[in-house]
């Protein structure tokens, strides 16, 4: 594998867990953020981050290195790859993508961890606009695998696919979107599904516990072994065939496929029934929960997973 020295731009929750993954595959990573006490926060966090990826992948062989800087041109200095993880603020994201621009050779690629801006928006005002993409991570970013790569209209598609070839060196599972979305790909789903499940909830059809557990033990397991399009074509004899038998009840559920306003009596309801699906257990007793059972899920996927 070839080694890099990775930029990281920006050391929050996503910058620190791309540090990690960088990291742990073998990549020297520097990195930079405006914020104090980005080096303690790290410290504390670092040796989980870690852990759970050794319990994912196995322990590095030869984990790189990271170093933290005061400026960013001292934190960019021989950098081959960068990934920019700054606030959802165009203006801003402007700004920081130009000023990373001032600090990388010319044949850098520079990635943005956005989840919602369009990439043609963001390299406007960039030097070099064609090496601009985003890699956008999903959370918990140091173990879910998936990273959506879009380009804007000044992207080279040989940038795009250099990019993609760099996150699947370090284990991730990109995806290529061929034009930009509002929300790329996986939000769009979530979103899809997730409008459906707050409406029913919202008009009492079924509780927040109820809706997750359709999911969790209906659909759930087998689209994350095989996607919805394979799953559902082993329901019959390929995907034409089910789409021959079972295409009118699809088009009868989207027909009446409910609405969903996020106003302040819908947010109640979904509040008060997640409440009640919690039960009492904290945020960092779930997210824990969480980590641990995806960890033995990603490994299954990875033995077993069709794509």
């Amino acid at each position: 594998m070839e080694r890099l020295t990775v930029g990281i731009v920006g050391f929050g929750v996503i910058g620190q867990r791309w540090t990690a993954c960088f990291a742990h595959a073998g990549h020297d990573v520097r990195v930079y953020d405006p914020m104090e006490r980005r080096e303690a926060t790290f410290q504390d966090v670092l040796p989980a981050l870690m852990a759970d990826l050794d319990a994912l992948k196995g322990r590095s062989p030869a984990p790189g290195t990271i170093q933290l800087f005061q400026t960013l041109a001292e934190t960019l200095d021989g950098v081959d790859f960068v990934q920019e993880n700054g606030p959802e603020d165009l203006r801003l994201k402007r700004r920081l993508l130009a000023e990373i621009e001032d600090h990388v050779r010319d044949d850098v690629i520079i990635a943005s961890s956005s989840s919602a801006l369009l990439v043609s928006d963001m390299q406007a005002e960039c030097r070099l606009p064609h090496r601009i993409v985003l890699g956008h991570p999903f959370n918990p970013a140091h173990l879910m695998p998936l990273v959506e790569i879009v380009g804007g209209k000044a992207s080279d598609p040989q940038v795009i696919a250099r990019a993609r070839a760099i996150y699947e060196a370090i284990g991730k599972k990109p995806v290529t979107l061929n034009q930009e979305v509002t929300g790329h790909i996986a939000l769009r789903l979530m979103g899809a599904m997730w409008r459906e499940a707050i409406a029913l909830v919202r008009d009492g059809v079924a509780s927040v516990e109820d809706v997750d557990r359709a999911f969790m033990y209906g659909p759930g397991p087998k689209w994350t072994l095989q996607g919805s399009f394979i799953s559902n074509s082993l329901n019959a004899d390929g995907i034409e065939d089910f789409l021959g038998k079972y295409g009118p009840t699809y088009q009868a559920i989207w027909d009446t496929l409910l609405d969903a306003r996020l106003d302040g009596e819908t947010i109640r309801a979904i509040s008060a029934s997640t409440t009640a699906a919690v039960g009492g257990r904290g945020q960092e007793e779930l997210k824990a929960a969480r980590e641990a059972g995806l960890v033995g899920i990603l490994r299954t996927v990875a033995e077993r997973g069709a794509l």
